[in-house]
């Protein structure tokens, strides 16, 4: 199955069962904020979709960018918890050990923005698998990570799904 495949399928499954979307939409954020499944998953293009999907199908948006973001916010929770609990051996782990690369660039994005790393991380595909990890592994205080983690998350869902959800609207109305 590939990713038009899956993106279809997903987008039939919300389609047919519309009281689902915040569960859905908050599950594939989930897996997109956290550091192990988001290298494996990547649901942005499915996300974005939903955008459309909400306003078309006439799904509450508020509704839904409250399930994205209460799974933004899980999923780089959980991975920065993982980091502070394992610190570096999180970085041997399937399928972190096999991207060194992607862990460097992080590491070095953290060390030049510090918190703000985790705000503009979430924005970056690959930095937004990794960010969260290192911010525990560096020891970045609980209070200042969940408050970069809480305003990236909002504003993150947002522009993810607003702009599909606004375009529906205009074009299908």
């Amino acid at each position: 199955m590939n990713l038009e495949d899956l993106t279809q399928a997903v987008l039939d499954f919300i389609r047919a069962h519309r009281e689902l979307a915040p569960l859905i939409l908050g599950l594939m954020t989930f897996g997109e904020s956290f550091a192990f499944v988001s290298l494996l998953l990547p649901a942005t293009t499915v996300i974005v979709a939903a955008g459309f999907l909400i306003a078309a199908a006439e799904i509450p948006f508020w509704q839904s960018w409250a399930g994205a973001v209460a799974g933004a916010i899980l999923g780089n929770w959980i991975s920065y918890a993982v980091g502070r609990h394992y610190k570096t051996a999180a970085y041997g782990v399937w399928p972190l050990s096999r991207k060194p690369g992607l862990i460097a660039r992080g590491e070095r994005f953290f060390e030049r923005f510090g918190p703000w790393a985790v705000f503009f991380g979430r924005f970056f595909g690959p930095a937004r698998a990794v960010i969260p990890l290192i911010a525990g592994i560096f020891l970045m205080p609980a209070i200042l990570f969940q408050a970069a983690n809480l305003a990236s998350a909002f504003v993150w869902g947002f522009v993810l799904l607003a702009p599909g959800a606004g375009l529906a609207r205009h074009f299908f109305w």
